[in-house]
């Protein structure tokens, strides 16, 4: 039985993943803030599909907290090693840089860049020493265009994933950066941006797009871009020129259809 380490496991995308993870068998260690969710969701999960389930409270902004979390994921002696890593955990900003205090803007980057690069690090140790193992990275479509530094740590994410997939390579181990577009979960509520309707071919449903991201990192691909429609803007936001995705009219496009 192998085991999955998934963070931002209470909602939306992250609890989708240790959802299907759960069914598909494995384990799940799961990493959130809030206890009481945690709790309620170890519960549904060991009762629905019959896995072992592990909570692990963590405040991914906080170094210490992030250092237990890559504890756990490296596995002390008589823990059960994480074959899966699931970098969800993540939030938006819902005012512009200028607006922002640099404090807000630093633990941003703590939880959508640094926890994941620590925890991709201890991970990519262990993993290659055992000779498999799948490190997910959860980015966003929002890393090809510029629209503030969710989408800047975002860019980091992808990039970063591509290059330690290629340099596991042959090791046993992959690693995936998920790119999705716009998800009917809470991430929007959470971070004040307008929802409008949250209807048409751009919104996703989160199971179909966990479904299709497991996939993709089950055959090893390096980046998965979920459903034809983002495949396609993805494909022309990588040819257009830059100061096209600069546009002022791109970015606001891109806004309404939050």
């Amino acid at each position: 039985m192998s085991t999955a380490l998934v963070t931002g496991a209470t909602a939306g995308i992250g609890r989708e993943f240790a959802e299907q993870l759960a069914a598909r068998g494995h384990d799940l260690v799961l990493v959130a803030r809030d206890v009481e969710r945690l709790e309620a969701a170890a519960v549904e999960l060991r009762e629905r599909h019959r896995v072992e389930v592990e909570v692990l409270p963590a405040d991914l902004s906080d170094r210490a907290q992030v250092q237990r979390v890559a504890d756990r994921v490296a596995a002390r002696p008589g823990q059960a090693p994480v074959d899966i890593l699931v970098n969800n955990a993540g939030y938006g900003l819902g005012t512009p840089f200028v607006e922002t205090s640099v404090e807000e803007e630093e633990r941003l980057l703590d939880v959508l860049v640094r926890a994941v690069l620590v925890l991709s690090h201890t991970a990519a140790r262990s993993m290659t020493t055992r000779g498999r193992g799948q490190i997910i990275n959860v980015s966003s479509v929002a890393g090809f265009i510029t629209s503030g530094t969710y989408a800047a740590a975002k860019s980091y994410v992808t990039v970063f994933t591509e290059s330690l997939s290629t340099q596991l390579r042959g090791t046993g181990v992959t690693a995936t950066a998920l790119c999705p577009g716009f998800v009917v979960t809470e991430f929007h509520e959470r971070a004040g941006i307008d929802r409008g309707e949250r209807t048409g071919p751009f919104w996703l449903d989160a199971a179909d797009l966990v479904r299709e991201a497991l996939a993709d990192a089950d055959r090893g691909r390096a980046v998965s871009i979920p459903s034809p429609q983002y495949k396609a803007l993805v494909t022309a936001l990588r040819h257009l020129p830059r100061a096209l995705v600069r546009n002022p009219a791109v970015l606001a496009v891109h806004r309404r259809r939050r």
